[in-house]
């Protein structure tokens, strides 16, 4: 008589399925990629680029005041369009219940300056002493060699 043998090890699949994982992943990508553009607050305007901006985290928060020139010189509070007469009164209506009077500024970089200098008159006016002009980071590319530089050939040893 012989003793019969189970070999239930053999029929064992020890391989990861990773088509749910991947399922998910792509419905996550589809949402990020819907959600992420809601998230910018106010006016999109092309800032100025500076080498060495200083972060300005509390701008974007969702409650803090922004106010954006663009580059035809409109002025928006928010996401609502108002003109420089009208700004004081509205910030000084915000501030009024505010313990942090912080306001942000930005403005596209080919508006005329003189429409930034007047918003910040205008903010100044209302009474904010803490003003941050917002910009955004140089991107860092390797300048161009001068004209007239030639490249080293390679060369290397004796004459």
């Amino acid at each position: 008589m012989a003793i019969a043998t189970r070999n239930e090890g053999g029929r064992i699949n020890s391989n990861i399925n990773v088509t749910p994982m991947v399922d998910v992943m792509l419905v996550l990508l589809i949402i990020f990629m819907v959600v992420t553009p809601m998230l910018q607050h106010g006016v999109s305007v092309d800032l100025a680029r500076t080498n060495n901006p200083v972060p300005m985290a509390d701008a974007d928060k969702e409650d803090a005041l922004l106010i954006a020139v663009t580059r035809d010189g409109k002025i928006f509070f928010g996401t609502d369009q108002i003109s420089a007469d009208q700004l004081t009164n509205k910030l000084k209506d915000r501030l009024a219940t505010r313990t942090d009077k912080r306001v942000f500024v930005k403005a596209d970089r080919r508006t005329k300056y003189g429409n930034v200098v007047e918003v910040v008159d205008n903010v100044r006016a209302a009474g904010v002493d803490d003003l941050g002009l917002l910009t955004e980071q140089t991107r860092t590319t390797p300048p161009p060699p001068p004209p007239g530089a030639t490249k080293p050939t390679g060369t290397t040893g004796g004459e």
